[in-house]
């Protein structure tokens, strides 16, 4: 929708990327938050003509800070995509407290703090779009990712309560539970193992950051009012819930 502002969390590479360039391509004005890769965050820049803010998604103040200068340069917020995340893998025996504590932080209590930022002006103006990035691995658990799945499966409740909150006030909340995607994350997994990962894909193949993107351009369009308190699978069948 044109001129409608857009923030998504860990915008700049990967899925965040697709998600970014999906929404200015829609017509959004988009701000693309980074947390720490500023000669990758500045390239994106270059290269799409999206501006990118860097802010710790995990600290709640660093948030609201965060906000308010995207609302100061590009005006309020009716768009926030929760996408930013990150991996520390181990299992439970061997995993450290900081290794927990990290992925909870970043990838579920992002949620809560960027949501909280934003809320309070999507009620006023009676309108908002929330779009939480789960995974299949907070639907179907992963060996060595109690941390990881703890914090996607979160989201998927958080997703069904801020719904009903938000419902009355024209704000509407839902997940994407995004399967292995062909990101350079993913692209990160040896060989051999990765092979296994594709054999349990029924489509056969990995996905791509675009359908993910499309996804969520649906459920931010006004065509998506009413849909809210949703999980959009999008894993090529390796998961159905």
């Amino acid at each position: 929708m044109s001129g409608r502002v857009a923030i998504v969390t860990g915008g700049t590479r990967g899925i965040g990327e697709a998600i970014s360039t999906g929404l200015r391509d829609a017509g959004y004005k988009v701000a693309a938050n980074y947390g720490g890769n500023d000669s990758a965050a500045q390239e994106f820049t270059k290269r799409t003509g999206i501006p990118a803010f860097k802010w710790d998604v995990s600290k709640y103040e660093s948030c609201l800070a965060g906000v308010k200068e995207v609302e100061a340069k590009l005006g309020p917020v009716d768009v926030l995509v929760n996408n930013a995340g990150i991996t520390r893998d181990g299992t439970m025996h061997k995993m450290t407290f900081e290794q927990w504590d990290a992925v909870i932080q970043t990838n579920l209590g992002s949620c809560f703090n960027m949501s909280r930022a934003v809320i309070e002006g999507m009620r006023a103006r009676k309108f908002g779009r929330i779009v939480n990035i789960g995974s299949v691995n907070g639907q179907a658990g992963q060996y060595g990712q109690v941390n990881y799945a703890a914090a996607k499966s979160g989201i998927h409740g958080f997703t069904k309560a801020l719904a009903q909150e938000g419902a009355s006030a024209g704000i509407t909340v839902n997940a994407i539970a995004p399967g292995y995607i062909d990101t350079d994350m993913v692209r990160a997994v040896p060989p051999n193992v990765l092979e296994k990962i594709v054999a349990r894909i029924p489509v056969g193949r990995l996905g791509k950051a675009s359908e993910i993107a499309r996804g969520v351009l649906f459920l931010v369009s006004d065509d998506g009012g009413f849909v809210t308190g949703s999980t959009m699978s999008i894993n090529g069948g390796q998961h159905m819930y």
